[in-house]
């Protein structure tokens, strides 16, 4: 009985599970061959969301940040026809090379004042003719008011910017495994102020590296970095890295890449190692542009500006004013890419008697710097020298070393050249005609 009574209780289970079974079978085939009802539909897709119930540590550095960082715009002069067949031939600087403007390159920046300051890397404005700021549709003219080429560091000056400032951090207290949150324009203005989020990988990273110094002459520099592992990319360099409070950290300035880099040979894998110049280096250079800043001084330069292009237009057809050399862009002899010696404008020749002579500059120097500009080439300084007047004096620097033309005439005597060095000139520029020959 006991027997009986065991196996009738097991087929009474196994009907019940039958049966269940069989009834969740019959409604799910009821459910799929049914239709759902508009209030049924209404409820699945007629869905919000709750923003304040959504946290992140990163929604409001976004919002207190984006609207500070800009694009930064770097725009040259491409070499014209006629300088192209120059090649080993001099120019005399009154004759005006046709150029054309075009857009060398693109990056990021961050506004640090409300009075238009604007922080970014140094090789985002390097050899730049022009340099523009763009918010949105917007693009404002930009001037380099402070800059460190070791440092990879540059303060512009942008008049009518009006955007929020950021504050700034300090990166000594910066710590491996905070957040890292990058801001800038990847790939230019289709993706401005796009974010990117990390963490901190070292915070103290040497990094050793081969550059040029602002007229190309080749350096070794090093210095200590910020390691993060959020996403940097081509544009990103000169934006900002910001810690969760919203605070300036660093200034994203490069990555490391798979295959052929300065860091990496091929065959290596390389993954989100970016680094970031710290804040705390920048701020001796931020606190010199802005000891200079004043709001009168600046006006009164672009009203210098608007006055020489007047004099420039009614003064088209006047004799130039010149210093009494020849030149021609030492491009046209070594490749910048060599590095052996700056770039600039090479004197080929200098007139007996004139300004140039008069105030020491030689045959072989290198012009490359103008008032405070860089000078690349010959016809930046033909550009520069047509925005002044008779009686104007210009302030060049150049580079001298023993026997570069000689050199130039037979290249292979370019590598056992000397250590050369800079030297500071002051030469009047005067009417050819009133030159004492």
């Amino acid at each position: 009985m006991r027997t009986q009574k065991k196996w009738t209780g097991l087929v009474a289970i196994a009907l019940a599970l039958c049966l269940a079974f069989g009834l969740s079978l019959s409604s799910l085939a009821a459910t799929s061959t049914g239709t759902l009802t508009k209030d049924e539909v209404d409820l699945l897709v007629n869905t919000k969301t709750d923003q304040s119930k959504v946290t992140s540590p990163f929604i409001e550095t976004a919002k207190l940040a984006q609207e500070s960082v800009v694009g930064v715009n770097n725009y040259q002069n491409a070499r014209s026809s006629l300088d192209s067949f120059g090649y080993g031939f001099p120019f005399n600087y009154d004759l005006r090379p046709y150029e054309q403007e075009r857009k060398a390159g693109t990056g990021s920046g961050t506004v640090i004042t409300t009075y238009g300051h604007v922080l970014t890397n140094y090789h985002v404005v390097e050899g730049a003719n022009r340099i523009t700021v763009t918010v949105g549709e917007r693009e404002l003219d930009a001037k380099v008011i402070e800059y460190s080429s070791e440092l990879d560091v540059a303060v512009l000056l942008v008049p009518g910017l009006d955007l929020p400032a950021v504050q700034l951090g300090d990166s000594d207290a910066v710590q491996v495994g905070e957040y890292a949150i990058v801001i800038g324009n990847p790939l230019g203005q289709q993706f401005e102020r796009s974010v990117t989020v990390g963490i901190v990988s070292a915070v103290s990273r040497t990094m050793t590296s081969t550059g040029r110094d602002r007229y190309g002459l080749r350096t070794t520099i090093e210095n200590q970095m910020i390691q993060v592992d959020a996403a940097i990319s081509s544009g990103n360099s000169g934006g900002g890295m910001f810690n969760i409070l919203g605070q300036l950290q660093g200034i994203p300035t490069m990555k490391l890449v798979d295959g052929g880099g300065s860091f990496f040979s091929s065959g290596y894998s390389v993954d989100n190692i970016g680094m970031c110049v710290p804040i705390n280096m920048a701020k001796p250079l931020i606190r010199s542009a802005l000891e200079k800043y004043n709001a009168e001084e600046t006006e009164a330069e672009a009203a210098k500006v608007r006055e020489n292009e007047a004099k420039k237009a009614a003064g088209k057809d006047a004799p130039k004013p010149r210093i009494g050399v020849t030149i021609s862009s030492v491009g046209a002899y070594v490749r910048a890419s060599q590095g052996i010696i700056p770039q600039g404008a090479l004197v080929i020749e200098v007139e007996k008697n004139s300004p140039a002579e008069k105030a020491g500059l030689k045959p072989g120097d290198i012009i490359v710097e103008a008032d405070g500009e860089v000078i690349t080439n010959h016809a930046q300084l033909i550009n520069h020298f047509q925005t002044l007047q008779a009686g104007d004096k210009v302030s060049l620097k150049v580079y001298r070393v023993d026997g570069l033309l000689a050199a130039l005439e037979n290249p292979e005597k370019l590598s056992s050249l000397g250590e050369g060095s800079y030297q500071d000139y002051t030469v009047e520029l005067l009417i050819l005609d009133k030159l004492d020959m």
